[in-house]
């Protein structure tokens, strides 16, 4: 393993998947084009939380868009960090702000965006996206921007 990466403990190594929500799990690396914007995108098609109310499963598809800044987050801890709501109890909206937020703690992206995809329920489906940029750049302005143009 690469000298840069040896704080990864994730990576490479068997990991246990936690029963309660862990955002401890979430690791870094540094941004080997930090002159760069670009966009780094994750798809989670088998997210599964439990309706607070119900305790029923609720499934979703999470999608996480971002531009770094100097930190990214690792791959193989952030589906470890997904996958620690499976027991977690959390409305759709709560899940979708919590994950953003434990992002922005990590990483402080110079934008980020979350959407989940849940299946229906009822015979209703709820897609909640939740964005940021960060304040006072143009990020802030995207931020503003994708949030009301948001589909």
């Amino acid at each position: 393993m690469d000298r840069k990466q040896e704080h990864l403990k994730a990576l490479g190594n068997e990991a246990a998947i936690a029963t309660t929500y862990t955002p401890e799990v979430l690791e870094t690396f540094e941004n080997q084009h930090q002159e760069n914007d670009y966009w780094v995108r994750f798809n989670c098609p088998e997210f599964t939380a439990l309706c607070p109310v119900t305790g029923q499963p609720d499934f979703a598809e999470i999608r996480i868009c971002y531009i770094p800044d100097k930190r990214m987050v690792e791959s193989k801890s952030l589906k470890l960090y997904l996958f620690s709501f499976r027991n977690h109890g959390g409305f759709h909206e709560d899940c979708v702000n919590v994950i953003m937020k434990d992002l922005i703690k990590l990483m402080d992206p110079k934008y980020i965006e979350v959407t989940g995809l849940f299946v229906p329920r009822g015979g209703i489906s709820i897609y909640p996206y939740a964005n940021y940029g960060r304040p006072g750049t143009k990020y802030e302005h995207l931020a503003e921007e994708r949030l009301f143009n948001h589909q």
